[in-house]
């Protein structure tokens, strides 16, 4: 099954790059990287040179002396016996986190060997550990990937027709109920599946959502493993605020409570355990705004902010909610639904706007769920599972006059203040963002 990424375009763009430079892939473990390199040096180049150094330690051998290029490039084509040819072979350093002279030889290559293609794959993780002693700072082109969205979701299962209906069109019109079904069905899918592709894969070939259980409870348990491994000293504290996410999503708290991690526990207690989960990629934090000004960075409040999870399927199997909850009528899964959809929305804006957005409060009154930087505008995002309208976004409205804000709902549709965009299309935000600002501040189309 060959899954199509957004990152594809990215390593495109790189290639044709006249400053290029060793490409590093930054990501949470299992989220592709390995498949989308390979994918992308086999379409684009006439060979391609993979080395892995976490299943073959010793290639590490190759750079424990100098950190000439050209003696490099030499042992490496001798250890697989072909040539390396100068723009016409992709280097692929798979986890380069295992050898810490691997990615400070990046710099040598950037300097000496320009000629030379050279991408590398890292947990992110791992390379912000060895960063402190060998990052070439400055001397990389850096991207980051994630776990599939659910525009990605759906073109692994070759819906790209649908996908380029959406794509084309104004989020904000309701679409034809054949359409709008079929996009809900798979919705539902995915906030059970969720973006990981080795679950995503095992749900379009074999539909056993058993399987994919299993296959989302083995990452968890190595994310776990990684904790043990990177941080033992910290490693309660990582395990008990990771676990805890879930249920305070659920919740009606207005921020996270490290005192709901631990009884008792308190902030200077935990906080660290918290950015390491972040600096991990594995979870995302949101920051309490309290003015929306630009740049939203500098008015954020560090203090006060919720914690969501990178991927929705492992939100859903941390909380222990059985997959079939996406088809119950009842309300035994109500304040997990309206979670899940936040969490996934975030997902979406990170995807698509590749920045974290912050949240709004008004005293205890009033709360919008985003509030994001889309270029120039600060725009506020609603999200509800359901179709009900937002008393909190209209007093944002009233407070702060933004250029547009958007609900991101079941329902489609335009009014003077409000566009709403259904759950489905919630990757079309930041298009849909940029066309309607842009035709206001122009006065006509864009």
């Amino acid at each position: 099954m060959s899954m199509k990424r957004a990152i594809y375009d990215d390593l495109l763009k790189w290639k044709g790059r006249r400053s290029r430079k060793p490409l590093l892939l930054e990501g949470v473990r299992q989220c592709g990287k390995t498949y989308i390199l390979k994918k992308f040096g086999e379409e684009n180049y006439e060979d391609v040179a993979y080395f892995t150094f976490e299943k073959n330690p010793g290639l590490c051998n190759i750079f424990r002396n100098d950190l000439d290029p050209a003696r490099i490039i030499h042992q490496l084509g001798m250890v697989r016996n072909k040539k390396i040819e100068p723009g016409k072979t992709l280097i692929i350093f798979d986890e380069i986190q295992f050898c810490n002279r691997a990615i400070t030889s990046l710099k040598f290559f950037c300097e000496e060997a320009p000629e030379h293609h050279v991408v590398c794959a890292g947990s992110l993780l791992g390379v912000m550990l060895s960063r402190p002693y060998s990052f070439p700072v400055g001397k990389v082109n850096r991207l980051r990937m994630g776990p599939m969205s659910f525009k990605e979701f759906l073109l692994a299962h070759s819906e790209d027709m649908l996908v380029g209906h959406i794509d084309s069109g104004d989020p904000t019109e309701p679409l034809p109920s054949p359409i709008a079904d079929r996009l809900n069905t798979y919705l539902d899918y995915y906030l059970a599946v969720g973006g990981m592709p080795a679950a995503v894969a095992s749900w379009i070939e074999d539909g056993d959502i058993g399987e994919v259980e299993a296959i989302l409870g083995e990452i968890i348990e190595d994310y776990e493993d990684d904790f043990a491994k990177h941080a033992p000293e910290h490693i309660e504290k990582l395990t008990l605020i990771w676990r805890s996410i879930p249920g305070q999503l659920a919740k009606d708290n207005s921020k996270f409570m490290f005192s709901h991690v631990r009884t008792g526990a308190r902030s200077k207690d935990l906080e660290g355990a918290l950015e390491w989960l972040i600096d991990a990629g594995l979870v995302y934090k949101v920051k309490r705004v309290d003015r929306p000004v630009l740049p939203l960075s500098m008015s954020a409040d560090n203090m006060n902010f919720k914690v969501y999870m990178a991927d929705v399927g492992i939100l859903r199997k941390l909380a222990g909610i059985p997959a079939g909850f996406v088809f119950g009528t009842d309300k035994e899964h109500d304040a997990y639904r309206g979670a899940a959809a936040e969490n996934y929305v975030l997902c979406e804006l990170v995807a698509s706007n590749r920045d974290v957005p912050c949240y709004w409060r008004s005293g205890g009154t009033a709360e919008v769920d985003f509030v994001a930087q889309i270029e120039g505008a600060v725009v506020p995002i609603e999200v509800k599972a359901g179709g009900n309208k937002s008393k909190s976004l209209y007093e944002f409205i009233k407070k702060h006059n933004p250029e547009i804000a958007v609900a991101v709902s079941a329902r489609s549709g335009r009014t003077d203040s409000i566009s709403y965009i259904p759950l489905h299309s919630a990757w079309k935000v930041r298009d849909h963002v940029l066309g309607s600002v842009g035709e206001r501040r122009t006065g006509g189309p864009p």
